[in-house]
């Protein structure tokens, strides 16, 4: 039986091979990441992608290595990658040194909550998947139709913002709100509305829910993701929540989801997320 370190000293020789150098072979771990390799048409270089990798669907065919904060070294090695394409949260630090270690270049691809930042995610990405004409291209185009998107959600806010309260649900007993410096802060933003607990009196970061907060805060509108929502028990299970049920939301029933990667990623459907989120927010068609 192979050891762990002979596991991996084989990976590395198999990777030092010249026929490996011709061909990028890609590995990919965050959601964002993986969606702008696959629109600059770049995803034949991908073999491997991590457990936040969920659009396009053609994505989730492609070989696993884990979640992006858990990575195996040997998981990885074994798809021979001469590059990793990194979110700034993947690690652990240690199995990205094992990685360098075995000759694959580890590149961190930062994923920033802004418009500019998508443009920044696309180009860079671009570059080094080898596409870098592409990526200028897609990232103008990207962000024009964010900003796009941006400046018609603030004129239907007309001046009165919906107050909304992100909710980011694992189960019925974990229930995280959403303050500023956060993707959803960010994206309430875009849409044209106000995080209550982003500015004065409020915080950074996520911090679990509390009926007092969730009171204070009278939002009109509960923002949850697709996935949190169901974890949550639906609109009913999240309205169970003590407090939720007490706010203007919650008397109306004023619960939105969108898909967490949709909302929460960044990527080049930024602009799609934009103005979905604007819809379900300032009365049009629901996401």
């Amino acid at each position: 039986m192979l050891t762990r370190r002979t596991a991996l000293a084989a990976a590395a020789g198999a990777l030092a091979a010249p026929a490996r150098a011709a061909t990028p072979r890609v590995v990919a771990a965050g959601g964002a990441i993986t969606e702008a390799v696959y629109a600059l048409g770049a995803q034949a270089l991908l073999v491997g992608v991590d457990s936040t990798s969920l659009h396009p669907a053609a994505a989730r065919a492609l070989p696993g290595v884990g979640y992006l904060r858990a990575l195996s070294a040997e998981g990885v090695l074994s798809l021979a990658p001469t590059l990793l394409l990194a979110h700034p949260d993947a690690g652990p630090p240690a199995v990205l040194q094992q990685l360098r270690a075995a000759r694959v270049a580890v590149e961190t691809v930062d994923v920033p909550h802004s418009v500019a930042g998508v443009g920044a995610l696309l180009r860079r990405v671009g570059a080094l998947c080898g596409r870098g004409d592409a990526g200028a291209a897609l990232a103008t185009r990207t962000e024009a139709e964010a900003e796009a998107a941006r400046q018609g959600a603030a004129a239907r806010a007309a001046g009165r913002p919906p107050r909304v309260l992100f909710v980011l649900a694992h189960s019925p007993a974990q229930l995280r709100v959403a303050g500023a410096d956060t993707a959803a802060d960010a994206m309430i933003t875009l849409a044209g509305a106000h995080n209550v607990l982003a500015g004065a009196g409020g915080f950074s970061g996520y911090k679990p829910l509390t009926p007092e907060a969730a009171i204070a805060a009278a939002p009109d509108v509960i923002l949850a993701t697709d996935q949190g929502l169901l974890a949550a028990g639906g609109t009913d299970g999240l309205l169970r929540t003590p407090g939720l049920a007490a706010t203007p939301a919650g008397r109306a029933r004023r619960v939105v989801a969108l898909d967490a990667l949709l909302l929460l990623g960044f990527g080049p459907r930024t602009p799609q997320a934009i103005r979905q989120l604007a819809d379900a927010l300032h009365g049009g068609a629901r996401a």
